[in-house]
């Protein structure tokens, strides 16, 4: 990995992926904690349209694209406060119908061919320096909102009732998580791409959720999980010259294997042990 690094591109391409492994271990433990991975997986795919959108008008990629997701997300939002037992079917749909427009926009794009694999599977190695400069605001943004409303995410996310016995604005403070959400995304999409995007999101904190005892913690042990995954996978890409986007979630994977057997396997171990001195 250190001869990588010797690289301008390996350099912004780490630099990128230690960003978005901080944005992912925050905003994917918010994800996480408020069981709305569904949610997050239709911001993620009706974006596309924003890409679409963008390519078409000629905007630039990340205020058109950012724009469009988070339209589209507060749609999904209040989707899911006002029609619960319906929300399911129409973010499926929405996320369907973004895709679809994201699509049809840069057919009709004229003299644009479009590398459709920079989207789907990610573009970290081609990440110019203006985005590494938006993303360490992006995140920078996240940790400051985060950190003022940490208590009022942490009632929220535990005991909704209690949050507004407590006299805070719930639909407020939901509305903002959503919009950070759909800001992060979109800049994770640039990492790992379109398809993977929701892996790095839920996979660390998904682990670390089992050991964490707070909130603050879990955002901090998915932050430093999910940096492990993708410096191993942009070593790994760069040593098969594989996919980086796949490559990391791949590495997430496996981790997320090895918690669900260490999980398996520890209690299993505990009773042979307890049985052992008991005979």
């Amino acid at each position: 990995m250190l001869e990588a690094l010797q690289f301008e591109f390996m350099q912004n391409a780490l630099m990128v992926g230690l960003l978005a492994s901080i944005i992912c271990g925050i905003m994917g433990t918010l994800v996480v904690v408020n069981r709305i991975v569904f949610l997050s997986g239709g911001i993620a795919h009706a974006a596309y349209g924003g890409i679409g959108l963008a390519l078409f008008f000629g905007w630039p990629y990340l205020f058109g694209t950012i724009g469009f997701a988070l339209l589209m997300a507060f749609f999904m939002a209040a989707i899911t406060l006002k029609a619960k037992h319906r929300s399911d079917t129409i973010i499926g749909v929405l996320w369907a119908v973004g895709m679809a427009l994201g699509i049809i926009f840069i057919d009709l794009t004229p003299g644009y061919n479009v590398d459709l694999m920079s989207y789907l599977f990610g573009s970290i190695l081609t990440v110019p320096d203006s985005d590494i400069w938006l993303m360490l605001a992006v995140g920078a943004i996240i940790i400051c909102v985060v950190s003022y409303f940490y208590n009022d995410y942490l009632a929220l996310s535990y005991d909704e009732e209690f949050a507004q016995i407590r006299g805070i604005h719930v639909k407020s403070l939901y509305f903002l998580l959503i919009a950070l959400l759909a800001v992060s995304v979109v800049m994770i999409i640039r990492v790992v791409g379109l398809i993977l995007v929701m892996a790095l999101l839920t996979i660390p904190p998904y682990i670390v959720e089992k050991y964490s005892k707070s909130l603050i913690k879990m955002m901090i042990f998915s932050s430093v999980l999910s940096a492990i995954f993708t410096v191993t996978g942009l070593w790994l890409s760069f040593t098969f010259n594989l996919t980086s986007g796949a490559s990391i979630i791949l590495v997430a994977a496996f981790g997320f294997l090895i918690s669900i057997a260490i999980e398996r396997i520890i209690p299993k171990i505990s009773k042979r042990t307890v049985k052992m001195v008991e005979e």
